[in-house]
Parts: C-alpha cells; sequence; structure tokens
C-alpha cells in the first residue's frame, strides 16, 4: 500500500489502482479530523452519536482531498443492494445530515461521483475497469461476505456498464484480519460452506474469502490486491468496532475524475 498524506490528513492507496490518472481513491485513516472521544479523527459515519457538524467538516475534507468531488453514500445495512449513481436520488452526500437510500454497494461510471463506503472492521472492496470506465465500492461485514455481495456486484457491473471482469482491477481494504475476527457462534452464523476459512482458535480469514469471490466472479488474481491490515490490531490508523465499540467509521473512496 502506498501512503499519503493530504494537508493534515493521511490515506492510502493500491499500487495497481495509483497508476490510474482517471481515477481518484484512498482508503483514509482515522488521523486528522475534529470528532473528539471515543470517535477521535475523522470519523464520516453519522448516526452513531458523534456530533455532525464534525462529521460534516470531515466529510468536506476528504472531499477536498479528492479534487472536491461529489462524495457518496449509502445507508449500510449488510444486505445486498446495489445501487448505481446517479441514477438514484435518495444518495447521501458531504453536506446531509445522514438521510440516505439503503444499499451495500455502489457503481458508477459517472465523473465527479466519489462512491464512499464506511468501516469499522467491515471489509471495503473497490473495484475499477479501466476499459469502460466505471467503478464500484462495496461494504462487506461478514454478512455481506456469507451472501456474496462482491460477486453480486461484478455481475451488476457487467449488466449496467457492460464490464468485462477479466479487465476489473480489485483492492481489498482495512477490516478485521484472521488474527482477529473470531466467531464463537460461528455454527449458527456462518454457513457450512464457509467453515474452511476457519482457524483453530474459531477465527475466519475474510481477505481469502473475498479474494476467492472475486476471482469466481472472473477477475484475476493478479489484478487483486489485499491491505492486509487488521483494523483490531491498528485502532491507532483505523476505528475499529470490535476492540472499541462505540466509535467512529473510516471512509475508504474511488470515484471518476
Amino acid at each position: 500500500m502506498i501512503y499519503r498524506h493530504h494537508r493534515n490528513l493521511s490515506y492510502l492507496q493500491f499500487p495497481h489502482l495509483s497508476e490510474y490518472a482517471d481515477i481518484r481513491h484512498g482508503i483514509f485513516t482515522r488521523q486528522g479530523g475534529l470528532s473528539k472521544g471515543c470517535y477521535q479523527g475523522l470519523n464520516v459515519g453519522m448516526g452513531n452519536g458523534d456530533n455532525v457538524d464534525h462529521v460534516v467538516q470531515n466529510r468536506k475534507a476528504i472531499s477536498g482531498c479528492m479534487g472536491n468531488s461529489e462524495l457518496v453514500f449509502a445507508s449500510q445495512v449488510h444486505g445486498t443492494t446495489i445501487i448505481s449513481s446517479p441514477e438514484s436520488g435518495a444518495l447521501d452526500n458531504a453536506l446531509s445530515s445522514g438521510r440516505s437510500e439503503s444499499a451495500d454497494a455502489l457503481i458508477t461510471n459517472a465523473p465527479g461521483k466519489t462512491l464512499v463506503i464506511q468501516t469499522a472492521d467491515c471489509q471495503a472492496v473497490l473495484i475499477y475497469d479501466p476499459i469502460c470506465k466505471a467503478v464500484g465500492n462495496i461494504h462487506s461485514g461478514w454478512r455481506g461476505s456469507i451472501q456474496n455481495i462482491i460477486g453480486l456486484t461484478v455481475q451488476a457491473m457487467i449488466k449496467k456498464f457492460g464490464c468485462d471482469p477479466k479487465n476489473l482491477l480489485a483492492g481489498i481494504g482495512p477490516s478485521l484480519g484472521p488474527c482477529c475476527a473470531e466467531f464463537i457462534n460461528y455454527r449458527t452464523e456462518i454457513p457450512k460452506s464457509f467453515w474452511s476459512y476457519k482457524n483453530r482458535s474459531d477465527c475466519f480469514d475474510f481477505w481469502a474469502m473475498s479474494k476467492d469471490q472475486l476471482i469466481e466472479a472472473g477477475i484475476s488474481g493478479k489484478h487483486i490486491v489485499s491491505s492486509n491490515t487488521c483494523t483490531r490490531c491498528r485502532t491507532d490508523m483505523f476505528f475499529s468496532y470490535r476492540k472499541e465499540k462505540t466509535t467512529g467509521r473510516f471512509a475508504a473512496v474511488i470515484g471518476i475524475i
């Protein structure tokens, strides 16, 4: 991963995506921002108890870092709804109070729209098609993983934009790693078909699961990069619900210039 700074903000970029000048992308750390207390730093999540004005200013700071592009949010509910922007008129933006349409994946081929996924242990999976000039951003927690929202999003990009999976590039963001993704009730929560991703400590490797789902969707393994960074282990850089409970959300963004 490439570590970058913009004013008082810091963010990570995937090396293979950073080669393309027609997109902007980044995984923002919690460093910088105006939020205080348990939300300390660059919290972009609305409705979790933080000062709304601070969240709005944090979002605007990210927009400035991304060329003052329009940030597009959805209300993430651990489902499989995929929204194409700007067709939906109920998506949140940087100045919104947080009311937005429910979805867990966003796709677009419209310049100036920066798709945002908010996480604090769940995976954000960024996708880019350099041929069709389209991007996707996926919120994949454990519920999204077992419903294969990743594969569904790839199919949506194929149907909507005519993407060929062989051309797609994907990045798996910081999230709960196989060191910390413990599920003591996995027998009732996670289907048996996914138990091969579990170690002896009842921890699951969702990074490997996501890579396999991307490959199953037709994306070359050579086109997939994982940050391999565990959010629970690195609360100095990222918010982690597993470790902190009441906490903020960091932003993973991608958009076409």
